[in-house]
């Protein structure tokens, strides 16, 4: 099972790092913010009327990698594979159509969307997802994001202070850590909306 390199104990229960909802082998490491959702969660929320829609990533060992340049422009990043699912297509443009809020679980996923969001339409789509964002990002089809708390330097806590704003981030890593928060892959989410 592959898992990201600052776990260096073997997993007493290797299903704790695997999603409910993973199906395709091919990420090096789980997409963390998902090993939140159990069964139970999920039908509580489709019951409250929450829409849910999968696509398959295939998470790189570079998402692990820190941002060692000065200027992060400068930073070369990663790619991941992703498919977009036709369903999924359909159930993003429905709920833009229905003026309805989009919520990706992980920094993943919402690269993919903002990925084939790029052009404003939601189409079924694979390939390389290779955007970097920043802060100065403008998204398009992302409203709100569930993720862990990430390593510093990392592209992922860039992405989340693009989303948020970077003041905003660093006062709730804060009081994560004034609040003894689990931090990386075993860690606690937050909800940025």
């Amino acid at each position: 099972m592959p898992l990201p390199p600052y776990i260096h104990q073997r997993l007493s229960d290797p299903e704790r790092y695997q999603t409910v909802y993973s199906r395709q082998p091919g990420s090096v490491a789980a997409p963390t913010a998902g090993l939140h959702f159990t069964p139970g969660l999920l039908d509580a929320m489709r019951d409250k009327g929450v829409e849910t829609a999968f696509v398959t990533l295939h998470v790189g060992l570079d998402t692990f990698r820190p941002v060692s340049e000065d200027d992060p422009t400068e930073h070369a990043i990663h790619t991941e594979y992703y498919e977009m699912p036709e369903e999924t297509a359909a159930a993003l443009t429905r709920a833009r159509a229905e003026g309805r809020s989009i919520i990706a679980v992980g920094t993943t996923s919402v690269r993919t969307l903002e990925q084939v969001g790029r052009d404003n339409a939601i189409e079924a789509a694979s390939g390389q997802a290779d955007l970097f964002i920043l802060p100065g990002h403008r998204f398009r089809l992302v409203d709100g994001m569930i993720t862990n708390f990430h390593l510093p330097r990392s592209s992922l806590v860039m992405l989340v202070s693009a989303f948020a704003g970077r003041e905003r981030i660093l006062a709730a890593y804060r009081e994560a850590i004034e609040e003894r928060y689990r931090f990386y892959s075993f860690g606690d989410a937050m909800l940025i909306w």
